[in-house]
């Protein structure tokens, strides 16, 4: 059983400000994209990282394959409209075993941890299909400028990255979701549209996503104290 990660770098990251997408942007001299990257380079379960971006940006990532020895990255392919599009299109660059598992990561969350990746790819060598997701903690409401109600928090879950599944369980999912013309919002809601059980493995509130400017200060605070 092998395992590969996909990564879907295509989006334009406009909510964090300036002329790079927010993977590109540098942090304590590196770039976000790079730190991610490390992550899945240094993990022993890992064997393969495939990149899905942008045409304009395949240069950029060949060199920081080169500048921090990412030799695990085998393939940068075409990213796509829709993060969907992405991940399909690296789906479908891989000759997989229909066993082998497929890992796929936000590229602007580089504070995922060994040891909580270590057990999601465990975790799904048992189960198939796993979900990384924050349990809910605070209170949570349901309103449009005004609250309309409060939602029961006790089983209501932050999806997360990564997501992990069996090859041909991920594929036979987004092979249905294009066939029913259906765009997702991540890769656990085709594959449990298909009809499939998702696992869910406890994540982590470091485990974030960066998505606005806020966000790059939080992750440049957080280095800068290591």
């Amino acid at each position: 059983m092998r395992t590969f990660v996909i990564i879907p770098a295509g989006g334009t990251g406009t909510r964090c400000g300036g002329t790079l997408p927010k993977q590109y942007v540098k942090i304590n001299g590196k770039e976000i994209i790079a730190y991610t990257l490390d992550i899945f380079q240094q993990n022993p379960l890992v064997d393969d990282i495939i990149i899905a971006a942008r045409d304009e940006f395949r240069c950029l990532i060949d060199e920081l394959a080169v500048k921090y020895n990412f030799g695990k990255l085998k393939k940068i392919v075409q990213g796509g409209k829709e993060r969907q599009d992405s991940v399909y299109n690296a789906l479908s660059s891989v000759s997989a075993d229909n066993d082998d598992l497929a890992v796929v990561h936000d590229v602007a969350r580089p504070l995922l941890s060994q040891e909580l990746l270590t057990e999601a790819i465990l975790t799904a060598r048992d189960v198939d299909n796993v979900l990384v997701a924050l349990k809910a903690r605070d209170t949570l409401v349901k309103g449009d400028g005004f609250i309309d109600s409060y939602l029961d928090r006790e089983n209501v879950f932050y999806a997360q990255t990564p997501q992990i599944f069996k090859y041909h369980i991920l594929k036979e999912a987004m092979d249905k979701a294009y066939s029913d013309n259906f765009i997702g919002t991540d890769e656990s809601m085709l594959v449990a549209r298909a009809g499939y059980k998702v696992k869910l493995v406890e994540g982590s509130i470091l485990n974030f996503k960066v998505t606005t400017k806020t966000d790059i200060d939080i992750l440049q605070s957080i280095w800068q104290n290591k």
